[in-house]
């Protein structure tokens, strides 16, 4: 792939229907199309959220952007995917449909880490669960095959992107295929996927089939197999056959085996083609896209965006709206390679930066355009707070690098900590005339913080509101391991300059540490080590996470295989990793985050019974639960009798509206019919 070749996100020739101009919002119905003028739309937008007019928001990017190269774009947000009336609401585009499930994986957004269905959805309007099928990708793409069949379909999103190869599938706990070729569409486009979503656009509409394009980078492409006789295309320089759809769903280690390798391969500049055989067919998945220049980035988020929900929406709340409405993306992508997060794998480890100038921009236009600001910017971030203007300091060894983190087991010595480009921006966005306060609510890296005494002066002096949120996740060596997250002693060498800086600003502020519960290689000691430690410091969590195996994550692959992916799988197996997969498992470790909540001591009890700590079950300070239940908490937990016949220690004794309900019994032997 020959990247000299690879043209300026804004160079392109404008496709003719640029003459139209530019639309106040995408239209999302045929009477707003007649109102622009259009006869047609040239690419339509289905996706699983709301249409928010903002740069936080993909499908408005995505749509802006085709806007920009002259193509008309409409919208349809949201569609009941129970038969094809909604995705016929603006007729078939010229050029190809384009599909995502929203800004979140349909199955994330929708079920909780133990599986329960949530009522809402923060990104639909009054924040109403239900607007979108499970597997919304693949949904989208039935219906639209049903009505319009021989229409283009590319996928896009962070639910393709993460499904582009065979993945675990947590909710079905199988491994499926690549969701590609189940949602039978054209391409699929992954990452941030704009260089190859404006050269596709631009060749669909110079008369190229969608299906035969296959040297953009960021694509995934389906081919037919070759025969026993033909000879194997995936031999080239440059191309990686990894272990098939039929072999990682079979064999645990061959799974692990692909986690490692994706991850190895997510270095735009030594990347190469990688190739999975589904039976008769093979999917292709070209080299990363190379990351946008800060010009194109800044373009990217000056196009002219609405800045606001659609009009058809008519005021009603959307909770992702409002929480994003006055913040500002400066920069994307992550080097942190957390194993239970996929940011690496989908927008990628080189990070892309707005210029200063531009954030300051946008900042000007939120005071002046957004509805309701008060002079506060409630975040300027992105994946990561403190990455922005990172990277490596050396290109020759960037080039070949194959790490899994940039940070983990160390700072990487060619990595540029310097934060002075960020402490500058900060100071320029908070002295901006309709600015307040600017507060930053990203994720800070802290182990990448304490490189900088400055950055951590600044940012407790003027941008904390009170409380910073900080993820050690763990305090035990063996999950953070895992993780590849740093140990408690970097933490501690953080929360010392917090308080330091705090003490001599005058301010009262503290760090709200999160842990997640039941990651992969995590024991029952190791909770309860962490809920000792909760204890020690005086945390009470309200709201905890557990481990949710996300697909194409390392963690997930750990999860899935019970081996370690962050090293080789070889022919033994590789290295054993212990997972918390059962159902009850999951609950206790959650249960040791809340160790106060007395719902959790009947269950912590017998763990703690079991662990032979019984020396931490009492009534002083020094234990981590009480001997006796408080009457009318834990009846989940205690509806049994003790050894001895007698009720446990606040059980209630039977009622009519407490009483188990039990059919009759089954004489023994006899099976269910």
């Amino acid at each position: 792939m020959d990247d000299s070749k690879t043209p300026s996100l804004f160079s392109y020739r404008p496709y003719w229907a640029a003459r139209f101009g530019v639309a106040p919002f995408l239209p999302m119905s045929r009477r707003e199309m007649g109102e622009l003028g259009w006869d047609s739309c040239d690419v339509i937008l289905v996706t699983g959220d709301a249409y928010v007019d903002h740069p936080s928001f993909g499908m408005a990017i995505i749509g802006r952007l085709l806007e920009a190269q002259g193509f008309r774009v409409g919208i349809i947000a949201q569609p009941d995917w129970r038969n094809t009336s909604d995705f016929q609401a603006l007729g078939a585009p010229n050029l190809f449909f384009g599909v995502t499930a929203g800004n979140m994986d349909s199955m994330v957004n929708r079920y909780t880490a133990d599986g329960r269905r949530r009522s809402n959805d923060a990104y639909s309007p009054d924040d109403e669960g239900g607007r979108r099928p499970d597997r919304a990708t693949i949904v989208y793409s039935q219906r639209l095959r049903e009505a319009y069949r021989d229409t283009p379909i590319l996928l896009g999103g962070i639910e393709a992107s993460l499904r582009r190869l065979a993945h675990y599938d947590y909710w079905s706990d199988k491994v499926r295929r690549s969701v590609l070729l189940d949602a039978k569409a054209d391409l699929l486009l992954y990452g941030n996927a704009e260089r190859a979503l404006v050269e596709a656009a631009h060749r669909i509409a110079g008369g190229e089939p969608a299906r035969e394009i296959h040297d953009v980078r960021g694509i995934a492409y389906a081919r037919t197999a070759p025969g026993a006789d033909e000879p194997d295309p995936a031999r080239a320089e440059g191309v990686l056959r990894v272990p098939d759809w039929e072999q990682v769903r079979q064999d645990a280690d061959r799974f692990a085996e692909l986690a490692r390798i994706t991850r190895q391969e997510t270095n735009p500049h030594n990347a190469r083609t990688l190739v999975q055989a589904h039976g008769a067919q093979e999917v292709w998945i070209t080299p990363p896209p190379l990351p946008l220049s800060t010009e194109e980035l800044d373009a990217l988020y000056e196009l002219p965006y609405a800045r606001a929900p659609h009009p058809a929406y008519a005021g009603r709340p959307i909770p992702a709206w409002e929480m994003i409405r006055f913040s500002v993306n400066i920069m994307r992508g992550c080097f942190g390679g957390c194993s239970f997060c996929s940011i690496t794998e989908h927008e990628g480890r080189l990070i892309q930066s707005r210029s200063q100038e531009s954030v300051l921009r946008e900042i000007d236009e939120i005071a002046e355009r957004t509805e309701g600001f008060t002079g506060v910017i409630s975040d300027l971030g992105g994946p990561s707070a403190n990455m922005y203007r990172m990277g490596c300091k050396d290109p020759k060894a960037e080039a070949h690098c194959r790490r899994m983190s940039c940070l983990y087991p160390r700072v990487c010595r060619n990595l540029d900590t310097d934060h002075e480009p960020l402490i500058n921006l900060y100071r320029q966005a908070r002295q901006r005339p309709a600015v307040k306060k600017v507060l930053v609510a990203s994720g800070v890296r802290y182990d990448l913080a304490i490189h900088s005494k400055a950055y951590v002066r600044e940012l407790v002096s003027h941008h904390v509101g009170g409380y910073l949120k900080i993820a050690p996740e763990h305090t035990e060596p063996g999950p953070l391991a895992q993780m590849l997250k740093p140990g408690m002693d970097t933490y501690e060498r953080f929360k010392a300059l917090f308080e330091d800086y705090s003490r001599r600003a005058g301010k009262e502020q503290y760090l709200i540490p999160y842990f997640i519960a039941a990651h992969p290689g995590t024991t029952d000691e190791d909770m309860l080590e962490l809920a000792l430690w909760l204890k020690r410091n005086g945390f009470r969590p309200n709201q905890v996470q557990a481990f949710l195996p996300t697909p194409m994550a390392l963690a997930t692959a750990m999860y899935h295989s019970g081996r370690d992916p962050l090293r080789p799988v070889g022919s033994d197996g590789g290295t054993p990793v212990r997972t918390a997969r059962g159902l009850r498992t999951r609950r206790l470790h959650k249960a040791f985050l809340r160790y106060h909540d007395p719902e959790n001591w009947p269950l912590l009890r017998r763990a703690l019974q079991r662990m032979g700590r019984e020396d931490l079950i009492g009534n002083s300070k020094r234990h981590l639960i009480p001997a006796h239940q408080p009457p009318g908490t834990g009846t989940s937990g205690e509806g049994r009798r003790t050894p001895d016949g007698k009720r446990r220690q606040g059980q209630k004794p039977p009622t009519a509206d407490n009483r188990p309900r039990r059919g009759p019994r089954r004489p023994r032997g006899k099976a269910r019919r």
